[in-house]
């Protein structure tokens, strides 16, 4: 057996189930745009069955079409024969990288990534000399780069890193008067050292719920980003990291303000762990206790209604994909919606449709990337909302992007801060 296709022999079953019906097609953003079969699930598993077969070997060109996915997962929700094709493209990732090693700037970044100090040092330094990089845009986060930047298009909008990370504002133990409970908030990147105001939110409607929070100073990446590049061992560091950082907190939830980040503790941190008993069942038990914050307010918490105030809006919801076909949850937030006096929900026409961001995937293929967004940003002017809801950090600065680059006027926040909207408005 060559070693390529010793690499990827464990799923040769799983690939052999693929019927290569095309139903994928459908679903498919960047099929949508390129209209090229190595751009869909299809295609890319058959590459993979060429290299099982000895037809082909895990070339430059295998590991650059396995990259060019956004990871939505549509594919696998829409696939009649029940084929993960999600995980066996991330599978064909983990092969590339094996093979030929990380590209040598992710290898920079992730190195840098796993280094909890100097990445954390490296972030607030560009908060604090952000500004002298970045121009800020009228509204409070929207920034474009002054000067050209390697691997930044120049035209791109993304939000500024904060002054001050969000952990860096609290005590790591947040008391109430009553606690109910103790939960233990995990920031994740984005929350800590970009969008602030999201985790502002979560702090002040868990505080209005009567709800302890600690905030554990050693919590680190979830790893999301080094996993869906194809390297393993490095992110079951970085899950090994937080698991052991989150049972020594002894709270007892665990809550994420985003889709993956709550996927990463959910699904896959035991998935990584599948070959280690001990530490599968850690993972297990951590996952049994996590929740994304609008899943965690309405099955757990039955959050406080009686004391919302009026927040008048129209809003609408886009479903990030790891929201909606990770871990499931979609109807949570819009019961959060509706339960907020002077909100009006109406709904887009595709909510769950990607918007493009894919994580690092819109920083590598921003011009595509930005195709897919302007059919997001279509169907939320077809609302004629004022607000898009979402629960992503990074669907958020995306569909800030097109906003601006489609120049509509509207605002795109979490739907926890409506909730906070809401519960501050009621003190008024």
């Amino acid at each position: 057996m060559s070693k390529d296709k010793a690499l990827l022999a464990d799923i040769e079953d799983a690939i052999a189930n693929c019927m290569k019906c095309g139903n994928c097609m459908e679903v498919c953003p960047i099929y949508k745009e390129l209209q090229n079969e190595t751009a869909v699930a299809r295609g890319k598993l058959a590459l993979i069955e060429a290299v099982l077969q000895g037809r082909s070997d895990i070339s430059a060109g295998f590991d650059k079409r396995m990259a060019m996915c956004v990871s939505c997962k549509a594919c696998t929700a829409k696939c009649p024969c029940g084929v993960k094709a999600d995980e066996l493209i991330l599978r064909g990732r983990q092969a590339a990288v094996k093979a030929r090693g990380l590209h040598p700037v992710k290898k920079y970044v992730f190195k840098l990534l796993a280094n909890r100090t100097l990445f954390d040092l490296a972030l607030r330094m560009a908060g604090l000399f952000g500004p002298l990089q970045m121009k800020k845009l009228p509204g409070n986060l929207a920034v474009v780069a002054r000067f050209p930047m390697p691997g930044l298009d120049r035209r791109r909008v993304l939000a500024p890193f904060a002054a001050t990370p969000l952990r860096s504002r609290y005590p790591e133990t947040i008391t109430v008067a009553r606690p109910k409970m103790k939960v233990a908030f995990f920031t994740g990147c984005t929350i800590n050292y970009v969008y602030t105001d999201i985790g502002q939110a979560v702090i002040d409607v868990l505080k209005a719920n009567d709800i302890e929070i600690t905030l554990p100073p050693l919590q680190h990446c979830c790893g999301t980003p080094v996993h869906m590049s194809g390297d393993a061992d490095l992110a079951r560091l970085f899950a090994k990291h937080n698991i052991e950082t989150f049972e020594r907190a002894g709270a007892d939830y665990i809550v994420a303000a985003c889709g993956s980040c709550a996927e990463a503790f959910k699904l896959e941190y035991p998935e990584l762990f599948r070959d280690d008993p001990v530490m599968h069942a850690r993972a297990e038990k951590l996952a049994a206790k996590t929740f994304e914050i609008s899943e965690f307010l309405v099955d757990v918490v039955k959050f406080r209604r009686d004391n919302l105030g009026e927040v008048p809006s129209t809003v609408t919801m886009h479903d990030p994909c790891h929201m909606a076909r990770g871990i499931k949850v979609t109807g949570q937030p819009r019961e959060i919606l509706k339960a907020i006096p002077g909100v009006k929900l109406v709904e887009m026409k595709q909510p769950d449709r990607c918007c493009g961001a894919g994580g690092s995937f819109s920083l590598a293929n921003y011009e595509l990337s930005r195709k897919i967004n302007d059919r997001k940003i279509a169907d939320i002017a077809a609302t004629d909302a004022d607000t898009v809801a979402t629960s992503c950090g990074s669907c958020r600065m995306h569909i800030i992007d097109g906003l601006v680059q489609n120049k509509q006027d509207r605002r795109c926040l979490h739907t926890v801060q409506l909730l906070a909207q809401a519960y501050a408005a009621g003190k008024g």
